[in-house]
């Protein structure tokens, strides 16, 4: 009787399938994306006859989205690591 009360303790065992290393990377990932889209915001001008070449700059071109890539690339990382994993 022993034994089926240790594997039903077993069974009744709930475990987060993420663990801190994976909510680490995610919420790096977050923070990532969320100065990329801060980066890429503004640029506008006050008057709409006039147009502002500033919305062509390198940091909103090519630093925003790039931040933002690799903010995603950071959430499937953090989704895909396996922490129970044995080196």
């Amino acid at each position: 009787m022993g034994k089926k009360n240790k594997n039903q303790q077993e069974i009744n065992r709930k475990e987060f399938i993420f663990q801190k290393k994976n909510y680490l990377f995610m919420f790096i990932g977050i923070a990532c994306m969320a100065l990329g889209f801060i980066l890429m915001s503004g640029g506008g001008s006050d008057d709409p006859t006039v147009f502002n070449t500033d919305i062509y700059n390198f940091r909103r071109i090519r630093l925003a989205p790039t931040l933002v890539l690799i903010g995603l690339g950071l959430e499937v990382y953090a989704i895909l690591l396996n922490p129970h994993k044995k080196n």
